[in-house]
């Protein structure tokens, strides 16, 4: 396991520095724009003197990866926030966004889990059925279309909740304030949707398969009941690949929903990520690209550890 999870992890900075090194060479593709005032233009100007920009790419890259080392110096953001560091200006929206998909999958296990359950249980009866095409047609749906459906439903016909997510001084001036939680509701929703219907989907596969195995046959001839069997052997069992899942989820939640962010005004890192292409704040959009690839390529590799210390009959890289 040691060997494997060092192997993985020289595996994610290697990949993790490829696709830095493509994005940073694309960028310097484009153009920058300069602003009109001189004062800023001298002060830009100066900037990209000291990161070398006038430098072929290699050197450009290279100071850029050195700063990085040395200072942690991401860039500067000239438009989104003037003058900030661009890693300032993504952990300061990295709250909400952690909060609006935290609260969403706080909801979404355990209903997936239970409507999971409850399908394998009735297979084949008109329960599994209907749980079984609901989730089909949840699972298609793109979430920002869920957005619009809520915003509509709940907002426009029945006024129970704000259109969009509260600012921090129209909720307060905190994150943690039942009235932010409010504002949040529409977009948790719209989140939960697809989360619900795919972890039912795999805990009905999961669990079918493990209903019908020897060792549950077994415990029900040694006098076990119908419910006490599911609880005791066949839901531990199914649990061992669930759960990975679940583990990837909560990491995957610092990289948000770009979509919903946007219809729903969350100041998070998807909508930070939107707004850096639209100004062409290249500095926060390297920032951003490299923040999402690196969550990505961390929660692939916990997923395949967290296998090994679930269920100790599994090690990954063992010899065969």
């Amino acid at each position: 396991m040691t060997k494997y999870v060092i192997k993985r992890v020289l595996l994610m900075l290697l990949t993790l520095f490829v696709i830095c090194t493509i994005c940073f060479l694309l960028i310097k593709v484009l153009p920058r724009e300069i602003p009109q005032d001189k004062n800023l233009q001298a002060v830009i100007n100066a900037r990209f003197e000291a990161l070398g920009y006038n430098e072929p790419l290699m050197v450009q890259y290279g100071i850029y990866l050195r700063n990085i080392i040395t200072d942690w110096d991401w860039g500067t953001s000239w438009y989104i926030d003037y003058r900030e560091p661009a890693w300032n200006v993504l952990t300061d929206r990295l709250l909400p966004t952690v909060l609006v998909n935290l609260y969403s999958l706080l909801v979404s296990i355990p209903l997936g889990i239970l409507f999971g359950i409850y399908a394998a249980v009735k297979k084949n009866k008109w329960q599994d059925q209907l749980i079984s095409t609901s989730v089909m047609v949840f699972a298609s749906v793109p979430s920002y279309v869920y957005g619009f459906i809520v915003q509509y439903v709940f907002y426009f016909l029945l006024g129970w909740f704000p259109l969009q997510v509260y600012s921090l001084a129209d909720a307060g001036g905190s994150w943690w304030t039942f009235k932010m939680f409010y504002s949040m509701v529409l977009p948790i929703i719209a989140l939960s949707f697809t989360q619900v219907a795919g972890l039912c989907r795999f805990t009905r596969a999961e669990l079918t398969e493990t209903l019908t195995s020897d060792y549950m046959l077994l415990a029900r001839a040694k006098g076990l009941t119908r419910a006490q069997a599911t609880t005791r052997h066949a839901l531990k069992n199914a649990m061992v690949p669930i759960l990975p899942m679940i583990i990837s989820s909560f990491i995957s939640i610092l990289g948000g929903s770009m979509i919903i962010e946007k219809i729903f005004a969350v100041p998070g890192v998807g909508q930070l990520y939107i707004m850096s292409i639209n100004l062409l704040d290249y500095d926060v959009f390297m920032m951003d690209t490299v923040f999402y690839t690196f969550v990505s390529l961390l929660a692939g590799i916990v997923v395949d550890i967290s296998y090994g210390f679930i269920d100790p009959r599994i090690r990954m890289g063992a010899k065969k």
